[in-house]
């Protein structure tokens, strides 16, 4: 069976916006959320988000393609050009062999709702020509496919939350099993808008504490909901031998994958967590790790609501057994928000990261512990130690689970 690595890594994020600086804040507990700048907030309950900052589109492409995308594939444009560059593989691989998974949970809705506008206030022949292809949810996968001349599989997965995990994981099977070489895998989303924050904020998933210090706290007892996020995550996933092959730097090895459904509820997390325990321990098994388990390091899903953080502490607790308290486990959440389809891979890039550098990212604004969550959080403060397989989980509405293993390439 093929093996397959990571050879590069793409972030638009809250903290940063490439790689080093973003583990770097993350490290440090850098807390990215803030006020919303991007619309009045005056009649909303909800008034923190996590924002991309210091982020130029133009960096990567010219002022005209620029205005022909959404903001959600601006950021996939530019984290697949950060993980495309970094790994030197243009020019090394045949296009027919070169892959796109690339998705979001939502799609272009900065653009749906500017355009809905326009017909409300003008009529229909004031709605752009180019609304359509600005707006739908695999145009960033097909950008992307373009840009690097991609012709093998592209795969926009959406599973909601869980989008970005399950397109590395797909993309890291087409490549076990042969039907490409490389493929460019992650997500992205672009979401803080009044229409998304209102909708979230009535379903009750949202903080109502709007205190940006205070307010997205995972596995903490005072917890009451996720704050929104936004960016994009890429990994540049390639098969070992090609990599070799090249010289590439290897950032680790993708070892495991697992991917179930709770087929529970439609927004609620299975309450005895069924489904997230066998997708760590599919992932776990196919890794092939059989090491101690202080030092493996899982980036959980931790959304700061009350459901999901519980469950997730009794899944991994179903899949460790007595060896769950020793894994070290932190929320990048508490620092980037939910980043909603771009979460598993913008998680993914610091699971490897933190794997690279012997870092464990801290779970900030911990002060609360609940005995429903139990376990090594990793509270405020960043922990170095040697670590052998790194986990990333995800968990989308709908009960899609989706978990990654990490290891280091020998």
């Amino acid at each position: 069976m093929r093996r397959v690595v990571v050879t590069g890594l793409g972030i638009v994020s809250p903290v940063g916006c490439d790689p080093e600086t973003y583990f770097e804040n993350l490290s440090n507990g850098v807390n990215g959320i803030g006020y919303i700048t991007r619309f009045d907030t005056t009649d909303f309950r909800v008034r923190v988000a996590a924002e991309v900052k210091d982020f130029s589109i133009l960096e990567y492409v010219e002022k005209s393609e620029a205005r022909r995308m959404d903001l959600y594939t601006q950021y996939a444009v530019a984290a697949a050009d950060q993980a495309v560059k970094g790994s030197g593989i243009s020019g090394t691989v045949e296009p027919e062999r070169f892959g796109v998974y690339v998705g979001s949970g939502i799609g272009g809705i900065l653009t749906l709702v500017a355009e809905n506008e326009k017909l409300l206030n003008g009529g229909p022949r004031k709605v752009s020509p180019l609304f359509i292809p600005m707006m739908i949810g695999n145009i960033a996968a097909g950008t992307i496919a373009i840009r690097h001349n991609a012709q093998g599989p592209c795969l926009p997965v959406v599973t909601a939350c869980a989008t970005s995990t399950h397109a590395i994981g797909e993309a890291f099977r087409a490549i076990k099993y042969g039907h490409a070489d490389a493929v460019i895998a992650g997500g992205a989303e672009a979401a803080i808008t009044p229409l998304a924050v209102a909708g979230f904020t009535n379903c009750m998933a949202l903080s109502l504490r709007n205190d940006p210090d205070d307010c997205s706290i995972p596995f903490d007892r005072r917890r009451d909901g996720f704050v929104m996020g936004e960016g994009a995550g890429i990994l540049l996933l390639e098969e070992y031998e090609h990599a070799k092959k090249r010289n590439a730097v290897i950032y680790a090895e993708v070892a495991g994958y697992g991917n179930t459904c709770d087929a529970h509820h439609i927004t609620a997390p299975h309450p005895e967590a069924k489904g997230a325990a066998e997708a760590i321990r599919l992932a776990v098994a196919e890794s092939g790790y059989d090491g101690p388990n202080d030092r493996i390091y899982l980036n959980a899903h931790g959304t700061s609501t009350p459901l999901n953080d519980a469950a997730e502490t009794i899944a991994v607790k179903k899949a460790f057994g007595d060896g769950a308290k020793k894994i070290h486990i932190s929320s990048t959440k508490s620092m980037t928000g939910h980043m909603l389809g771009a979460a598993g891979a913008a998680e993914a890039v610091a699971a490897v990261m933190a794997l690279q550098n012997g870092i464990v990212p801290p779970t900030i604004g911990y002060k609360e512990p609940d005995e429903a969550c139990d376990l090594n959080y990793t509270p405020n403060r960043c922990v170095r130690t040697e670590l052998e397989l790194s986990l990333s989980s995800s968990f989308g509405f709908g009960g899609h689970n989706g978990v990654l293993a990490f290891r280091k390439a020998n």
